[in-house]
Formats: C-alpha cells, structure tokens, sequence
C-alpha cells in the first residue's frame, strides 16, 4: 500500500476547538460516545482534509461553517485547521510528495479570506491534493469512507452511480479525471485550432487590403486641404444666411405681438360683459328651484294620501278575512273533539292485545339461542381441522412453487444466457466487420487527407500568383487613375480658366467693333503694341468723314525708321486702316530707345517689350507708367488662345487617360474576379483539408472504439457461457428436487371436501341464529308498540282537556276583528276630503313654477348670446397668441440654427464666425453662394469617398499582420500535432481503463459472491453489468438470493440484508484494491447482534487480508468489544468535544 494513514490533528474544526489528535493505528479503531457529541466530525475532518469543497457534504451553508462558532464558555474562533501525517516510508507517494519518509497535508481555512493546502510545508493547489489520494485509491469520494445513511444510498443508488466502487477497486480513479482533463484539452484544442484557421482567413485578406490602402493615402490628403477650405467658406456662409433669417423673424413677431395684444383687450371686454349676465341667473334660479320644491312637496303629500287610501282598503279585506278564517277554525276544534275520544277507545285496545302476545316470549328465546350455540361450536370445530389441513397443503404448494420458480428462473436464466452469449457471439461478429470497414475508411481517410494537404497546397501557390498578379495590375490601376484623375483636372482647370477669360473678354466687348479686337499680337508683344497704340485701338474703322479709323494710302515718300529698328508691324496682324501707324513704330530695347529717341523723325515712336514709350516729340514713358488697358485685353486674348489650344491636348490626353484607365480598370477586375477565385479555392482545399482531419480523427476514434467493443464483446461471451453452464448446473438440481415433493392434487381434493362438510355446518349454524334473530326482533317489536301507544293515549287525552279552551280563545278574537273592520271601514272618506284641497294647492304651485323657469330661460338665452362673443372673442385671440407663438418658435428656431451654426464652426474648426472669415481671408459679397460651396464641398466629398477608407498605417499594419501570420501558421501545425497526441493519449487511456475495470469486475465479483455467501451463511449474489456493452458507460446490478429466497435485485430485500449485501460489497472492494483507510459510521445501527458478530468477524478477516486502517464509528456494545482501541468522544462543555482513548489489546493483556 503506498500511503499508510497514521495521524489526524484537529483544531478549531466544528466542535473540536481545542487541538485535538486522532491516532489512527493498524486493525480496527472505534469511536465512541452519545449522540450529537461530534463523532460524525472525525469523518468529515478526514473528507475536508482530504478536498472535499461541497459545504453540504460538511452539513453547512457554506464552508465557513465548518470552523467553531463559539459556545456559551468558549468564544468563536477565527480559522479551522486540519492535518493528516502519512507514512511514506516505502517512498511509494506520486511524484512532487515522495522526498521524504512522510508526508503532512494541511489544509487551513480563514473567515473572509478562504482554503488553503500545504504538503509538508509547502503551498499547493487543492487539484494536486486530490490527486493525491486518488492515486492512492481513496480520497474525499472514496466509497471507503461511508457517512450515516451512505449505505442506503448505495443500496437505492443507480447502476452507473454502482460503478464508482468498481472504479475504486480498478484503480483508475485518477485515470478517470485524466482522462476527462484530456477530453477537455481536446475540445479546447480543436476549438483553439478552429479559431486559428479563421483568424489566419483574415488575416489573408487584412494583407490584401493593406496593399490597397497604402497607395492611397497621399490622394487622400491632398484632397483633404481643399475640402477643408471649401468646409469653412460653406459653414461660415450658413450662419450669415441664419443670422439673416433671424432678424427676419424678430421683425414678424413684433407684428404678431401688437395683433396679440388686441385681440386679448377684445376678449377681455366679452369676457366681462357674460359675467354681467351670470350675475342675473342666481336669483332667478333660485326662484325655479323654490317653486319646484314645493310643488314636489304637494305632489308627494298627494301621492302619500293615495298610499293611505289603499292601506285602509286592504286593512279591511284584511279583517273581512281574518273573520272567515275565525269562523272556520271553530268548527274545524269541534270536529277534531269528537275524533280524539275515538282514537283513545282505538289505543286502549291495541295495547291489550299486545299484553297477552308477549306470554312466554323469554322461554322461546332461550331455546332458539341454545340451538344456535350448538350449532356454532359444531362449526368451529370443523373449521379448525379444516384450517390445519388448509395449512399443510399451503406449504407444500409453496414448496412447489419455490421449486417450480426455481425451475422458471433457472430455464429463463439459462434461457438468457444463450440468448445473450449468442448475441454477444454475433455482436463479435458484426464488431469484427465493423472493425475492418473502419480500418479500411481509415485507410482512405488518409489517402484522402494526403490529397486535401495536395489541393491546398496547389491552392496556395495559385493564389499567391493571382495576389501577385493583382496587386501588380492594381499599382497599373492606382497609376492609371491618377493619370486620369491629373488629365481631367488639367483639362477642368484649363475649361475653367477658359471659360472665366472668355466671359471677360466678352463683357470688354463694344458694339462699336474697335480694331482691338482684330488684331493678333505674337505673344510677348502685347505690352509694347499697348504702349504704342494706347486706346486708340478701341476706335473702329470708319468711312470718311465718321468718327474713327479711315483707310488712307501709303506715304508718298517712304520715312524709314532708325537703323537697327525693328518693325511692330512684324509682330502684329492688323488690318489696312493700321498700316500707316504701324510703319512709324519700331521695337527696341530700353537702352536702344533712349539713344534713339532723339533722332525720331515727326509721327515715329519706339516701344520696348516691357511697354516702354518714346514719341517723336520728346514725350517718354516708363512701362509702369503707359497705359495698360489694350496691352491687358491683347494679353487676355492671347492667353484665351493658347488656353483653347492646350484644353483640346488636355482633352485628348484626359480621354486617352480615362481610355486607358478604364481598359486597365477591366483587367483588374479580372483578375480581382480570379484572385477570388483562388482565395475560395484556397478556403474550400483549407475546408477540405481541415475536413479530411476530422474525418481521419473521427475515424480513428471509432476504430478505437471497435477495438474496445470488440475486446469487451469477446469477454461479454465468456461470461455468458460461463452464466449458461452454471444455470444447467442449477436447472438439474431444481428439477431433482421437485421430484422429491408429495402429491399437491390429492391434497387439494381433500381440503374440497373438508371445506363442503365445513359450508354444511355454516348452514346449520346459521339457520338456527336467523331462527333466534326472529324471535328476538319479534319481542323487541312488541315492546317498542307498547310503548308508542302509551305514549299516544296521553297525547290525545291532553289534547281533549285543551280543545274547550281553544275554541273559547278563537271566539274572542273574531268579536275583536269585527270591531276593528268597523273602524277601518270609516278611513276612506277623510282621506278623500283632504285629496281635493291638495289638488287645489298644486295647481297654484304649477303657476309659480312656470313663471319662475319662464324668467330663467330668458335669462340664460342671453348669458348663451354673451358666452358665444366671449368664446369667439377668446378664439379669435388664441389665434392671435397662436400666431405670437409661432411667430416666437420660428425666431427661436432661427437663433438655434445660428448658434447651431456658430456651434458646430466652434466644433469643426475651434474659432468663431468673425474668426473665421479673418482666417478665410475671404470678403463676404464676394463669397460665392451656399448651393456653389456645398457642390464644391460634395464634389471634394466624393473624390475623397471615392477613394474608400484610407489607412495611412497601412505599411506598418502590414508588417505587422504579415508576422501574426507567419506566427499564427506555426502555431495552427503545433495545434494538429497536439490534438492528435491527445486522442491518441485518450484512446490509451480508455484501452487502460477498459482492461482495468473487466479485470477489477471479475475479482471484485468473485469476492462478492464468497463474502456474501459467509455473511448469509449460504445463498449466492454475483454483479451484473447492465445498460451498456462498454465497461466504462455501463451501470452496475447487484443480484442476491439469500438462503431460502428466490434470486431478486438488491432492493428487493429487508433493510437488514441490504446492510449486510453492501458491506459484502464494500469489503469485496477492499480486497480488490485496498483503500489505506476505511471509515464506517454506524453503519451496524441496522443489524441485530447476531449480524453484528458476522460483521465483526467480517472485519478481522480484512485487517488480516489487507493492510487497511478501520475506523468504525459505532453505539453497538458487541462492536464495541471487538474493536483493538476505542476513542470516546465527550461534549463535557456545552458545544465543545474532547477525544478520550482506551487501548482494549493492551488493556486485556495487562488483566491477563
């Protein structure tokens, strides 16, 4: 045994306050003492030390009930500790406890604060405890230690909750929870491994995406700074249109107050004259009211005059009646007079007669009771005999049933038993076929995950060139659209600027047609044909004698310009009305001017690029100085030239952009379409992959699983035929012995006849009691009459001398009735006389009244009439305030939408309006409208949105996301390798257990069958294992037969024999796998002393079989005796127990 246990110390646990030590030695240890002193403790002190965490298994609310409460001398204490002293000596202790020769466990509880282990000084863990002392096949649940009233609970417990004690007696306790704690690794193994593929899908495409985002990000910004330009310009523009509208609405409430104000003066006038008119109506009202009142009062003294007259009329119907009904209860007394002295002559001679029927009625009476005594003694004794003989055969048929029982059960049993070992036989069968389909599915389970592993690869690698090829024609795409995004704003900007000096030019246009605008200046000249030309350029060609140009012809004598002077007119397209002036002006530089300008002749002038002027006549001016209104508009002119020309290449080049975008859009959407495709094809060879596996490891699993049932198939038809050739054995000796017994027909033909001769003697019995039971009810009959009439005779003779009196009283009372009818006969003609006056009272009370409701309906017509122009007053000022109101809500409205526009400014940008328009640096006139801003706003939205969401970590995210998967591939490998060590671990585990558990089963039934056998001095018992062919999902059937008694299921025994049957259980364990300690608590209460011997002499057989310590918790004085020590434990204080010991061994040696 690998742990002995040696030592319990108690301190501050439930009732033992004081430190208290139980030694525990070897052979059997008892505990003593009365009831509620604390020896149930010991037990749950071994249980809690031991890990038992359930406070009702401590008989507590919780688990700090089991430290002292206090007592009436001794105060609470504040922790509750208990130590267990193991002897390690063998160094047989699990690995982590074996260092030394002993091991100590501890385990301490504080209020507030909780449980705490210790092993030798040493903090563990209470999952380390109880593994402890499961591999050392006990612990807190061990079936070992047996609480009061655990062995019912044994006897009514289920099959499967039975097999905890052959689990004990396997050992495989500590094999269960590992292998439970591996299910559960499993499971979380498989869901960690479910969670890691979806993860590493996501991550996928999170790197996908991330490629995507980065190239977006500088678009992103530039776009924006403008919206956030156009943002402000469109907010600021809001709260001047709301300021607008506000002091809009503060001028229409003005007028809605004054409108207000009169209409509420109107209703108050209306108001003043109705309550003029409510004043009138008190009086009149009261004046109805008055009259009405006692119109009512006439009316009802009216209706109670007629009450009266109908009262008098019935009173005298009333008396006309009372006065019949007198007379005829006269004559009805004198009739009844004459009757009553008949019926007393009638009486008087019924009772003669009675007194002579009953002459001689008590010897007739003694004879029949007599008769009938005699025939009762005839009959009992007859039915003695019959009831000795009935007793006889009872026994013999019970002696054949028994053994016609024996012979049903021992031929169904055997029956069964083939039946079973065939089944079992075929099931072998059916497991070997399944067995080798599983092999071969598990074959081409890995075919076909070394095909999936194949696919998912070719998958990868497919898809890695299809993101390859994507992200490549993506970059193509993010620069094709950027290409085209730059050609249509080139173009946009060009269109604009175009369209704006268009409408410039066309506003500077006359209708006078002036030369300007027929002119085409090289660029870069525009300055210097200004300075030349000036204004009168805006004069058009005229005819003779209009206003403006004329053509002229060329000079007679040609008058040529400086040498080294340029022409303007190479430089200008002009028409002919300008060539005279333009042959007189040169192009030079502003040095070459100055030297020049001297020697001009009359009419010439010299102009320089910069717009420099030097005239013939001495006049000289600077560039800044020359005006600049021609040189600008032949500049703009120029300029929308040019603009023209570069919009049609902007348009083309925007054109072949969009072109090109739009092919290269397509290809990426190609191959976006394929890169999806390989991402799928990729997901369903990961599904068909992660598939296969589960398939492969169900597989395994249930070839694994055949494997065992096939193992336990094969031991199923050992012991059934071994079941089948002992009910042969069985069935001979039942039918020996039912050969042996007597005639049970004949016996039975003899009790008929008995039972005939005994029914006969019944008859005769009971004739002769019916013959006495009539002569006695005939003279109770006689005496019952005779006393009626008697009591008759002087009912009538009362009531002879009453009936004088009667009729005397009835007399009276009709002379009195008829005075009362002459009184009542006089009533109705007063109450007449009075009704007439009060109809002359009422009709004058009629006129009051009509008078008085004729004043008030006048009266409340007008009030009505003031009530309407009150009413239609008060409504027309309601609208009036109504008006005010909305009036005031629409202001309201419009100082919130300003302050929800200067708010949501102060929100978005942090300034105020005025700060705001300082920052725009903007004038507000020439802010362009709020329609203009907000389709910039949402044309700069839609480019930004356009764009998706840009993150501009993308690269860094990338990184990082890139390392989560590489790490998180790694980590989804370790995961395959790990669930399939567990399930193989699993499948070990269950192979183990199996094995352990058949062979714990067939020696713990063995020594079942031979401890019950001795216990019952005879009969047999034997396990069955029911409701599964797994060993380890199947239940546990105790099957006992008693000396004497058919073979039946444990609850179907007496209390006593179910003690006895589960002790035989409990030791047969012991000898299996003995537990290091075992602790029984009273469980002996049962049994009477004879089975306490057997019990005792039980439990020396042990302590010389095992090496396992007894404690036995006992009141029985023959256990007592028996036991090597005994502890008494004592409650000397209220509340508080004490621990006394005898040694018995080394007491009986010392008196020897």
């Amino acid at each position: 045994m690998p742990l002995k246990f040696t030592k319990l110390r108690l301190t501050g646990f439930k009732s033992f306050v004081d430190p208290t030590d139980l030694i525990i030695h070897d052979g059997l240890t008892g505990v003593v003492g009365p009831n509620g002193c604390g020896k149930s403790n010991l037990l749950e002190a071994l249980r809690w030390v031991m890990g038992e965490n359930r406070p009702t298994a401590m008989r507590g609310g919780g688990m700090e009930d089991v430290i002292f409460a206090g007592a009436s001398t001794r105060p609470a204490k504040n922790f509750a500790e208990v130590s267990l002293h193991l002897d390690n000596t063998d160094r047989l202790a699990p690995q982590g406890f074996n260092d030394q020769d002993s091991v100590d466990v501890v385990r301490r509880i504080t209020r507030d604060v909780g449980s705490a282990y210790k092993a030798n000084g040493k903090d563990v863990r209470a999952r380390d405890i109880q593994m402890l002392f499961a591999d050392a096949s006990t612990g807190a649940h061990s079936p070992a230690l047996v609480r009061q009233g655990q062995i019912s609970e044994l006897i009514n417990a289920k099959p499967k909750a039975r097999r905890r004690i052959l689990e004990e007696a396997a050992g495989i306790s500590g094999l269960y929870q590992r292998r439970h704690e591996a299910e559960l690794r499993l499971k979380a193994t498989e869901g960690n491994l479910t969670r890691v593929d979806d993860v590493i899908d996501q991550l996928s495409q999170q790197l996908a995406t991330l490629q995507r985002q980065a190239k977006q990000a500088a678009r992103y910004r530039a776009i924006g700074e403008e919206l956030r330009k156009s943002e402000g310009q469109l907010l600021y523009r809001r709260w001047r249109e709301a300021d607008d509208a506000r002091m809009a609405a503060e001028e229409v409430l003005r007028q809605a107050s004054l409108t207000a104000s009169q209409a509420e003066s109107d209703s108050r006038k209306a108001s003043a004259a109705r309550e003029e008119c409510e004043g009138l109506l008190p009086p009149l009202r009261e004046e109805e009211a008055v009259a009405s009142a006692i119109l009512q009062r006439l009316q009802v003294t009216r209706d109670a005059l007629s009450d009266q007259e109908k009262q008098a009329q019935d009173r005298i119907r009333t008396l006309q009646g009372r006065i019949t009904q007198l007379a005829q209860d006269i004559d009805r007394e004198s009739g009844l007079n004459r009757d009553a002295g008949e019926t007393i002559e009638r009486l008087e001679w019924e009772a003669r007669e009675l007194a002579k029927a009953s002459e001689g009625h008590e010897d007739r009476l003694a004879e029949a009771s007599d008769a009938a005594s005699e025939a009762a003694a005839v009959l009992a004794e007859r039915e003695a005999d019959l009831s000795e003989r009935t007793e006889d055969v009872a026994r013999l048929a019970a002696r054949h049933q028994s053994v016609q029982r024996l012979l049903s059960d021992t031929r169904r049993t055997l029956d069964k038993a083939e039946a079973e070992g065939e089944r079992a036989r075929q099931a072998v069968a059916e497991a070997r076929e399944i067995l080798a389909r599983a092999s071969e599915d598990l074959a081409r389970a890995e075919e076909e995950e070394a095909i999936a592993q194949a696919q998912a690869e070719a998958a990868e690698i497919a898809l890695s060139d299809a993101e390859s090829a994507r992200s490549q024609m993506q970059d193509r795409e993010n620069a094709a659209r950027a290409a085209r995004a730059e050609a249509e704003g080139a173009a946009n900007t060009l269109r604009a600027e175009a369209g704006a000096l268009a409408k410039l030019v066309s506003r500077d246009e006359s209708d006078s047609a002036p030369l300007l605008d027929q002119l085409h200046v090289t660029a870069g000249y525009e300055k210097a044909l200004g300075a030349a030309l000036a204004d009168d350029l805006r004069q058009p060609a005229v005819r003779e004698g209009e206003s403006g140009w004329t053509l002229l012809p060329e000079y007679a004598v040609p008058q040529t310009l400086p040498a080294g002077v340029r022409p303007l007119a190479e430089v200008v397209e002009a028409p002919a009305v300008l060539a005279r002036r333009l042959s007189q002006i040169g192009i030079v530089s502003a040095e070459d001017g100055a030297r020049l300008h001297a020697v001009l002749a009359p009419g010439q002038r010299l102009v320089s690029v910069e717009g420099d002027l030097w005239r013939w006549d001495g006049l000289h001016a600077n560039a800044e100085e020359a005006p600049t209104a021609a040189a600008l508009r032949l500049e703009q002119l120029n300029r929308l030239e040019r603009l023209r020309e570069e919009l049609d290449e902007a348009e083309i080049r925007a054109e072949d952009a969009r072109a090109a975008h739009e092919e290269v859009g397509a290809e990426l959407a190609e191959l976006a379409r394929a890169d999806a495709a390989a991402r799928d094809a990729r997901r369903m060879a990961d599904q068909q992959v992660a598939e296969a596996g589960r398939r492969l490891s169900r597989l395994e699993a249930e070839r694994n699983l055949a494997e065992g049932k096939l193992e336990t198939l094969d031991l199923s038809v050992r012991r059934h035929s071994d079941d089948a050739l002992a009910a042969r054995e069985a069935l001979t000796e039942a039918e020996a012995a039912a050969e042996d017994l007597g005639d049970l027909e004949a016996a039975r033909a003899e009790i008929e006849d008995l039972k005939l001769t005994v029914e006969a003697s019944r008859m005769t019995m009971m004739t002769k009691r019916s013959m006495w039971d009539a002569v006695k009810r005939e003279g109770e009959a006689r005496l019952k009459r005779s006393q009626q009439v008697t009591q008759e005779l002087s009912g009538w003779r009362h009531r002879l001398e009453t009936a004088n009196l009667r009729a005397e009283e009835l007399q009276a009372r009709k002379e009195d009735t008829e005075i009362e009818l002459d009184e009542a006969c006089a009533a109705p003609e007063e109450i007449a006389i009075k009704r007439e006056e009060m109809n002359a009272q009422i009709e004058d009370a009629e006129r009051r009244r009509s008078a008085a409701g004729d004043a008030l309906a006048a009266a409340e017509t007008a009030l009505r009439a003031a009530d309407i122009a009150s009413r239609d007053c008060e409504r027309q000022a309601g609208e009036a305030r109504e008006a005010r109101a909305r009036a005031e809500a629409r202001l309201d409205g419009a100082r919130e939408t300003v302050q929800h526009a200067a708010d949501r400014i102060e929100e978005e940008l942090e300034v105020t309006p005025n700060a705001l328009l300082a920052r725009l640096e903007l004038d507000p006139k020439n802010m362009p409208a709020s329609d203009v801003l907000e389709e910039d706003v949402t044309r700069l939205r839609r480019q930004r949105d356009a764009l998706g969401a840009v993150n501009l970590r993308a690269e860094e995210d990338m990184r990082e996301v890139a390392e989560e998967h590489d790490t998180l591939v790694g980590e989804k490998h370790d995961l395959e390798e790990a669930i399939k060590a567990l399930r193989t671990g699993i499948s070990g585990l269950n192979k183990e257990g199996r094995a352990r558990l058949l062979a714990a089963f067939d020696q713990v039934n063995e020594n079942f069958g031979m401890l019950f056998t001795h216990l019952f001095n005879g009969g047999e018992a034997k396990l069955v294992m029911v409701e599964s062919d797994d060993p380890l999902d199947a239940g546990l059937e105790i099957m006992c037969q008693p000396p004497g008694k058919k073979l039946s299921v444990l609850s179907l025994l007496s209390g006593g024999e179910q003690t006895l049957t589960a002790l035989a259980l409990i030791f047969a364990v012991f000898l299996a796998n003995p537990a290091p300690i075992c602790v029984l608590d009273e469980v002996d209460a049962p049994l009477d002393d004879a089975n306490v011997t057997r019990f005792c002499d039980l439990l020396d057989e042990m302590t010389r079989r095992t090496d396992t310590r007894f404690l036995i918790i006992t009141h029985h004085a023959v256990t007592m005796a028996r036991m090597d020590r005994l502890f008494g434990v004592t409650m000397a204080e209220q509340g508080v127990s004490q621990l006394v010991s005898v040694d018995l061994k080394k007491a009986e040696s010392m008196v020897a």
